[in-house]
């Protein structure tokens, strides 16, 4: 413990902002079978699906990102199945619309907006989203392994297999995002999505903190035309349905009712997958959405069709930098016992000599000394009444 202390003045304190980036490479290989779904956990309570980047009973699994599919109450598809899944799925839109996207000025809860200016508009019929609206949605929800701080703004990218099987491979062709083991290893139609105006165009006004929308790559991008959004701090991507209309030699779907894209016009949405434990569903997305297709199937079906996701994450480091200084005068003498023998310092040869000590350590003190922290040197520094020294401590929160 120290018996001399020398106050810090305010000129001898600066904070500093440290951003750090990390690229976040997910191939859909790992959501679509590479441990042959032994890294998918899904759950009694049905509602979401999670998925690890290594088998889940593994002590060295990491947890990576859940899955989860919903539709608003405003939605053209509420009422017409009923039941506990329905009641699940309007559950979790929801509570994600709670609190990522807050509420109007009546105290309702907001629907996701595709042009980010949270205007209330109309539900659409038979599932179309009304008017800027996207009532019908998956979840992408990072893990904070991931995400750490924020996804960084303009990195974020999602590869989707779209629409149906070519009927060349039959109904019962396995449909994974690496690949299909046809006749030709074609690849269905892919819909990539990605924050690509968010570096100088973004929201803020979520309650969940900061947002970009998600275009499709060969897309405008202007308000309105969006296929999801991404939110930067909660570390969400959020999707609209209607992605899964894509046929099979088009883009994305744009008609006026995706009720009507059923396996005539855009290939089933589930046929041929048959994720462990759950069992083989077909049809398109609208009719699966209020269909008895449970959660798990949906999500299931969903995690198969992902090709890859990338972003950068963001570590925010705040640091406190401290120069501790040393002037000529001070700290030559040392409190430690071993310094002296005879109550003579040890350092000195004759009476002549200068008193020498060498600096180890650095406390930090608070006004009543009590020690805080403590901060080492990498090797001993000689301190004499010839040399003046500044110590730099950084400290990091």
């Amino acid at each position: 413990m120290a018996t001399t202390f020398k106050t810090l003045t305010a000129n001898d304190i600066t904070n500093t902002r440290t951003v750090l980036h990390e690229a976040i490479p997910l191939t859909g290989t790992i959501s679509s079978g590479t441990y042959a779904d032994e890294n998918i956990k899904t759950y009694s309570h049905g509602m979401f699906t999670s998925v690890f980047d290594y088998p889940y009973l593994s002590s060295s699994a990491n947890h990576i990102f859940d899955l989860a599919t919903g539709y608003s109450d405003n939605s053209g598809l509420s009422g017409t199945y009923g039941g506990d899944q329905e009641s699940k799925k309007i559950n979790i839109y929801t509570q994600m619309a709670q609190v990522l996207m807050g509420y109007d000025v009546n105290g309702a809860v907001q629907d996701f907006d595709m042009d980010g200016n949270l205007v209330t508009s109309p539900a659409g019929t038979n599932g179309s989203e009304g008017s800027g609206k996207m009532r019908e949605v998956f979840f992408i929800n990072f893990a904070r392994l991931l995400g750490k701080d924020e996804i960084k703004k303009g990195s974020f990218e999602l590869a989707l297999v779209t629409g149906g099987l070519p009927s060349a491979f039959g109904a019962s062709a396995p449909y994974y995002a690496n690949g299909l083991a046809d006749n030709g290893g074609t690849l269905g139609p892919v819909l990539t999505l990605g924050d690509y105006s968010a570096t100088s165009s973004y929201f803020v006004n979520s309650p969940a903190g900061e947002y970009g929308l998600l275009y499709s790559g060969s897309r405008e991008p202007n308000p309105g035309s969006a296929f999801g959004i991404v939110f930067y701090q909660a570390a969400i991507a959020v999707v609209s349905a209607s992605v899964w209309g894509n046929p099979i030699g088009g883009g994305p779907w744009t008609g006026a009712d995706p009720g009507q894209d059923g396996p005539s016009a855009c290939g089933p949405f589930m046929t041929g997958l048959s994720p462990t434990g759950v069992g083989t569903v077909s049809g398109s997305w609208i009719s699966l959405m209020t269909s008895s297709a449970t959660l798990d199937q949906i999500n299931n079906a969903q995690r198969n069709r992902i090709k890859n996701i990338s972003f950068n994450n963001t570590v925010e480091l705040n640091s406190t930098i401290y120069f501790c200084r040393v002037a000529h005068n001070e700290f030559n003498y040392s409190a430690n016992p071993t310094y002296l023998n005879s109550s003579k310092i040890r350092v000195k040869n004759s009476t002549s000599d200068q008193p020498v000590s060498y600096i180890t350590t650095v406390g930090l003190y608070s006004s009543d000394n009590e020690l805080l922290a403590v901060a080492k040197l990498s090797e001993p520094l000689k301190k004499d009444p010839n040399t003046e020294l500044t110590l730099r401590v950084r400290l990091d929160y």
